[in-house]
């Protein structure tokens, strides 16, 4: 994975921008001091990292656009930060780079219950949005697995979803408004607290352009009524394929869980040694499905979950029956990442696909993970095909590593050829970044270019990110 070369007229000012910087913020909203500013050389794509020129930790809008415009008048680029839980190297600096990280602006600005929205500074955590409405009955839906620490300006930067994007969609269906400020310092104001906004779809176009546009300090965000139950049903088979034609017919039926999450032989071992759940250990494949309403509502849902289920000859059907087997069964899902990193390094694949297609693509995976010699565990959202296969290998042996990544970069092609994509919800960042031109052509990564022109001219937010490095400014150089 190339990155470019530091600039070395930066690297020459780099006391005289530091001082810039230091005279225009408060004494504790800077980081220069090499030995700290590693904490901030990666985000949790760490086999790659870079210490920063300097580190910029704001509180206010107002402070970001600061940062802005001495950034933008000095040439230097800027990488945007959330929490650094990003997987595809999303946060990861260059040598001549200031990082603006957002974490200290963490406020709740505005909640309103009539209107169904709650206003927050990005830096706000995911879960800590649910955390401020909870207790008045309320929730915010998107839950990346990750919700404890990642930030809203990493799931907006991302368009993340979470387990439970199936029913209530990913954090563009739930993002209003925000507060948005360009390369140049300007603030400006997108989208706000009606259905829909006047003009051009402007959010549409921020949600999700990781960084390239410019940097998102608030958010007005779309908040929910708890629903009145939920209750999750485990379901095992013998075969993973079986499993994904489950999963397939269950859509088909027009049956809308709440969430609909697979996990396959690997993960299960890997998360009942972690967890103790109590799996089925004989499963080839297992798949949580939740259901939510009244009680009436979750008994005909399920009920039309497991006659589906039942076709394809289940190993294991296990309905809960209270709060404690409910939490049970989310148990390992929940635990999957930390139980596979406990025994080894993994690289985290984030592709998508038709849901029909899933038995086709799980039965390629598997071949692919063969050929390559390296184990793959698959705990993905399946309701709405959005893989997450983590690959395993030694990060200090080398050619492991070289054969994760080519693994990874076969698994993301062959969601595109299965008529998906190359992204559900962790980005491109560098690690999709060389992969562009295989989904897109070049009339199509242009268009995307210019809109980047538009926003930022001089590209110096988020550098060699998303756009394959001989493409810049919507040429080939």
């Amino acid at each position: 994975m190339d990155m470019p070369a530091a600039n070395a007229d930066i690297l020459a000012r780099r006391d005289a921008i530091v001082a810039r910087l230091a005279e225009a913020l408060p004494e504790d909203a800077l980081i220069s001091d090499p030995r700290q500013t590693r904490a901030y050389d990666c985000d949790a794509l760490s086999i790659y990292s870079c210490p920063p020129l300097a580190v910029t930790l704001p509180r206010t809008t107002e402070e970001v656009a600061t940062v802005l415009r001495i950034c933008s008048d000095e040439g230097v680029p800027v990488i945007p930060r959330g929490s650094g839980t990003g997987l595809t190297g999303g946060a990861l600096p260059t040598a001549d780079a200031v990082v603006l990280g957002v974490a200290r602006m963490n406020a709740v600005l505005e909640t309103d219950y009539d209107n169904r929205l709650i206003r927050v500074q990005t830096g706000r955590t995911n879960l800590s949005v649910t955390g401020a409405v909870e207790a008045d009955g309320w929730f915010y839906a998107p839950d990346p697995s990750s919700q404890l620490a990642c930030a809203i300006a990493g799931n907006i930067a991302m368009n993340s979803g979470g387990a439970h994007c199936l029913k209530y969609g990913v954090t563009t269906n739930n993002l209003l408004g925000v507060t948005f400020v360009t390369m140049a310092g300007e603030i400006m104001e997108i989208g706000g607290p009606a259905m829909d906004a006047a003009g051009y779809d402007l959010l549409g176009l921020i949600c999700g352009s990781e960084g390239q546009l410019g940097v998102v300090t608030e958010a007005t965000l779309r908040i929910l009524p708890k629903p009145e139950g939920a209750r999750p049903i485990l379901i095992a088979y013998d075969s993973a394929v079986t499993a994904g034609a489950c999963v397939s017919d269950i859509i088909r039926a027009g049956v809308l869980p709440v969430a609909i999450e697979f996990m396959d032989k690997p993960i299960i071992h890997l998360t009942e040694a972690f967890v103790g759940a109590g799996y089925p250990m004989d499963a080839e494949a297992l798949l949580i499905v939740e259901v939510e309403g009244s009680k009436a509502e979750i008994d005909d849902q399920l009920a039309r979950i497991k006659a589906i289920a039942q076709r394809h000859n289940p190993t294991t059907l296990r309905e809960s029956a209270s709060e404690a087997q409910s939490k049970a069964i989310w148990a390992g899902r929940k635990a999957a990442f930390g139980a596979t990193g406990q025994v080894a390094d993994y690289l985290c694949m984030d592709g998508t696909i038709p849901t029909s297609a899933l038995p086709e693509t799980l039965g390629r995976m598997t071949e692919l993970a063969s050929d390559y010699g390296l184990r793959v565990a698959n705990v993905f959202h399946a309701g709405d095909g959005n893989l997450h296969p983590l690959i395993m290998f030694d990060a200090n042996d080398p050619e492991e590593l070289r054969k994760a990544e080519a693994l990874g970069a076969e698994i993301l092609l062959l969601c595109v050829e299965q008529g998906g994509c190359l992204t559900g919800e962790h980005g491109v960042g560098v690690e999709k970044r060389d992969l562009m031109g295989r989904q897109y052509g070049q009339a199509d990564l242009e268009a995307q270019m210019a809109m980047k022109d538009v926003f930022d001219p001089a590209w110096l937010l988020n550098p060699a990110k998303v756009f394959p490095l001989d493409m810049r400014n919507g040429r080939r150089v």
